[in-house]
């Protein structure tokens, strides 16, 4: 059976277990928190989570999980069959990874976890966001999904990345992200509502007090 490494706070870590869960795919959730020591190190090279466990060891990285999981497993597809459409979903993939995901992340600690963090690297974060969104803008079709008509991996960034860079972008910038796209403030209500969305959202909740906890204890 396919084991999935991680916690259910991390946003990575959820966008694989979606996938997982959309795909129908049995599986076994495996507690692991990032870390550099010599046991975390054994199953993800970084320390990084999400780790995929497979029969032949252990997979790491995101992209390279789901691009696994499509490869090698039944389910619904989640990249088209067409190299142009698949291209297009893993181009929008890295899109919102590296424009609004990891802006959005330099600022996770002021925004969710009551530290501060210095006003060049918000400064510098509040403007990749709008430069990443506007690219979300012109790339992402919402029609009705991210790239087109079908659910793809594509959504999944969108879900697990996009809603916190707007949590930063309301807190700390006092912006609406999605103002100027309905389609896509429409879309991320839709795939909240989807029943093993709701189910990860629900895990991510009960794991919410001790995450913390341990967050704390680190200040």
């Amino acid at each position: 059976m396919l084991k999935l490494y991680g916690f259910s706070v991390s946003n990575y870590y959820n966008m694989v277990k979606l996938a997982l869960l959309e795909k129908g795919l049995p599986f076994e959730e495996v507690p692991f928190y990032a870390g550099q020591t010599p046991e975390a190190l054994a199953v993800s090279p970084r320390g990084k989570v999400p780790v995929l466990k497979v029969e032949k060891g252990f997979i790491n990285e995101t992209g390279v999980i789901l691009e696994y999981l499509e490869q090698t497993q039944s389910g619904p597809a989640l990249l088209p069959g067409d190299a142009f459409q698949r291209a297009q979903v893993l181009a929008l993939c890295r899109e919102i990874e590296l424009y609004i995901e990891l802006p959005a992340r330099t600022c996770y600690a002021e925004a969710f976890f009551g530290m501060t963090v210095p006003e060049a690297i918000k400064d510098k974060a509040r403007a990749e966001l709008l430069l990443g969104v506007a690219s979300l803008g012109r790339h992402g079709k919402f029609a009705p999904y991210v790239a087109g008509e079908s659910f793809t991996l594509a959504d999944l960034y969108f879900m697990y990345s996009v809603d916190l860079a707007c949590a930063v972008g309301g807190k700390l910038f006092g912006l609406d992200l999605l103002a100027e796209l309905p389609q896509a403030k429409a879309l991320l209500k839709t795939l909240q509502d989807l029943p093993n969305a709701q189910r990860v959202a629900a895990d991510k909740e009960a794991a919410m007090p001790a995450f913390m906890a341990m967050i704390a204890a680190k200040k």
